[in-house]
């Protein structure tokens, strides 16, 4: 009996070829031998329409050594692409409409804002969502600057905390705004001050090819200056039910407005964090509580809305109160966060859970069928 397969689909980093998160690749291929689910990896380039094959490549355990070989069509696919401006990215926007009918374990969600508006329309989620609002022109960014001292102003489908930046009001100097950030490439820039009547003229250099959002400025520094917050993965398990991975902290180098990992931030437990936010234990604990079933709730309410989901990554945020917030969902989540920390358990179960879900929807697909 022929095994089920799962080709992931991703982009390289680079042209000269190399793979975007291999190591994850190799871990997983190993694991689906053992769960009898045969796996192999493949770009949108790696494509052939005409014949119906795919120049996939596929990852030996035994010999450590990766290999190329024409194969037909997976039977279910785990979509890796992440949003990037390049020729690659574009090959794959034609292949996700081109193949649109194929089973796809993980379709992409939408953008910032119109998650951020279809969450809004859950009263549930409303008292978790930072005040946040579109940008039409500079002056919807200084009515956010009226009601809140500090606002963040990031691009809609901006990934890795590029292009994002943080402007406040400079108390004791009205009209005088301070604005810091990282630009494209996620390098620091030097902090500025300048009139508000300036800020127009600066935002349009930013990014004029971008649409943009303002969000509420969030205090979230620790005692030493750095800014940090908490990466949640949630994701289906050999079931078909959503259930959170993990939880670990992350923290921002030092003069960076935004803590990912990918611009130099660190991961540190959930409760190491928590203990240097929240001195009293019963109020840490009801925090990891909201996170976990808000994580849990969101994910059911958005795969409801777009279907196809398998797993999604929460930026989430706690302020001094215990309030959990949430700054924005991530459908193409890493899992380095928890290998960084030492989680090993949480790193090998956010590795397993795909190729679980990825039996259970073929198996249940089976019986649908025979039935």
């Amino acid at each position: 009996m022929s095994k089920p397969v799962l080709g992931i689909m991703t982009l390289y980093l680079d042209d000269r070829k190399r793979l975007e998160e291999r190591h994850i690749y190799e871990h997983m291929i190993k694991e689906g031998k053992s769960l009898g689910l045969d796996l192999f990896v493949f770009t949108p380039a790696d494509v052939n329409s005409a014949q119906g094959l795919i120049n996939a490549m596929e990852y030996d355990p035994t010999s450590r050594r990766w290999g190329r070989r024409w194969r037909p069509f997976p039977h279910m696919i785990f979509d890796r692409c992440r949003i990037q401006k390049s020729a690659r990215f574009q090959q794959l926007l034609r292949f996700r409409a081109r193949y649109r009918h194929l089973l796809f374990l993980n379709r992409p969600l939408r953008n910032k804002w119109t998650i951020h508006q279809i969450l809004y329309t859950k009263k549930r989620f409303r008292p978790h969502l930072p005040d946040t609002r579109i940008v039409q022109s500079v002056n919807d960014v200084h009515r956010m600057l009226k009601e809140h001292d500090t606002v963040y102003f990031k691009p809609i489908n901006g990934t890795g905390g590029r292009g994002i930046l943080k402007i406040s009001r400079i108390p004791g100097v009205p009209g005088t705004y301070e604005v810091r950030g990282r630009n494209a490439n996620r390098t620091i820039i030097k902090p500025k001050r300048m009139p508000s009547g300036f800020l127009g003229q600066y935002l349009s250099g930013w990014g004029v090819k971008d649409r943009y959002l303002v969000q509420e400025g969030l205090h979230l520094e620790l005692p030493d200056g750095r800014v940090h917050d908490y990466r949640m993965l949630v994701q289906k398990n050999g079931s078909g039910q959503w259930e959170v991975t993990g939880c670990v902290g992350r923290v921002g180098p030092p003069k960076s407005v935004t803590s990912n990992l990918h611009g130099g931030g660190r991961a540190a437990m959930m409760e190491e964090l928590l203990e240097k936010w929240i001195s009293d234990p019963a109020k840490r604990l009801k925090v990891r509580e909201d996170a976990g079933q808000l994580g849990v709730d969101i994910a059911q309410f958005l795969d409801g809305q777009y279907g196809g989901l398998c797993e999604i990554a929460l930026d989430l945020a706690v302020d001094k109160s215990g309030r959990v917030l949430l700054i924005e969902v991530n459908p193409k989540p890493s899992r380095e966060v928890f290998s960084q920390v030492g989680d090993l358990e949480a790193y090998r179960v956010s590795i397993l859970r795909p190729l679980e879900y990825a039996l259970y929807v073929y198996n249940h697909r089976k019986s649908a069928k025979n039935a």
